[in-house]
């Protein structure tokens, strides 16, 4: 376990720094990715504006090239590695530092999800249900901004949190990044749309380290697809989608130990937006990280 904490004490500082450093408008991702090379990270996605909404934006379809553009959302996933133990932590912030309402509206939503499931974890707990409470706030908030109208529970039986978030809520985190273990003798994956993209599927244990990472993306062709189909159709405000067409995605990812009775958080990063407003405006104040159960 201590292993997994070296990269967070020794880099708690640098992470944030990299991100917003990286995410000002007119700087080129592609000169991102170089000006890395030299350090201890794994690896960077470094999404931007509607490429935010590609998951795992930076592989060879979709390669780090884009330019920056002022009122970007930039979604920045980036992982370091100390004496061969990995970290994995996403931040998601506005290229010129100030969230407009819906770059804060979609934001808030992934935090209150992140810290939803943080609060929850603890030994004995089923990992596909906290990926279902993800879901079920971001269903939540997303009819709160006026996206979708209707029924949350008849939302959750239609799957339609996986049009929003299709990837697993997260992954075992070791001398991998993507740590083995997740699906042992005995444990079958969930053929569920969004439950089927989780990594794991087991009941969380004292000493697990993981990542939690929910996400909102504005994904297209998952978008038509809903919309095609009468059964997920019939919850969509299709005037205010059309203000998010584009919008690209957020993403919060926070790496945590399971405790004997709770979590502890390892990541360190500025998360509230008025902390990140803070941080890129240049504001050296302090900031007081989550914690939920120990």
């Amino acid at each position: 376990m201590e292993g997994n904490r070296k990269p967070f004490k020794s880099r708690r500082g640098q992470f944030y720094g990299a991100h917003s450093n990286f995410g000002q408008p007119g700087s080129s991702v592609t000169n991102h990715r170089r000006e890395a090379a030299d350090t201890r990270l794994l690896y960077l996605a470094l999404g931007s504006g509607e490429n935010a909404a590609v998951l795992h934006y930076g592989h060879a379809g979709a390669p780090n090239d884009r330019t920056i553009q002022d009122g970007d959302m930039c979604l920045f996933d980036m992982g370091g590695e100390y004496y061969c133990y990995s970290s994995d932590i996403t931040c998601s912030f506005p290229a010129n530092g100030k969230f407009t309402e819906n770059q804060k509206a979609i934001y808030e939503a992934v935090l209150r999800s992140c810290r939803a499931v943080m609060s929850a974890m603890k030994p004995g707990v089923w990992w596909p249900d906290m990926h279902r409470l993800a879901d079920r706030i971001h269903l939540e908030e997303l009819a709160r901004i006026g996206i979708l109208s209707g029924s949350i529970d008849a939302m959750v039986q239609a799957h339609l949190g996986a049009v929003f978030m299709p990837h697993g809520l997260g992954h075992f985190l070791g001398i991998d990044v993507h740590d083995v273990g997740g699906y042992p003798e005995g444990v079958e994956r969930i053929d569920e749309p969004g439950l089927r993209s989780l990594r794991t599927a087991r009941h969380l244990e004292p000493g697990m380290v993981l990542t939690v990472e929910p996400g909102i993306y504005f994904i297209d062709h998952l978008l038509n697809e809903a919309l095609a189909d009468p059964a997920r159709a019939c919850f969509f405000n299709r005037e205010v989608l059309q203000r998010f067409r584009g919008f690209g995605g957020v993403r919060i990812e926070e790496d945590v130990v399971v405790t004997n009775s709770g979590m502890e958080l390892l990541t360190c990063v500025p998360r509230t937006v008025e902390e990140i407003e803070s941080c890129m405006a240049g504001c050296d104040k302090a900031f007081t990280p989550f914690s939920g159960p120990k």
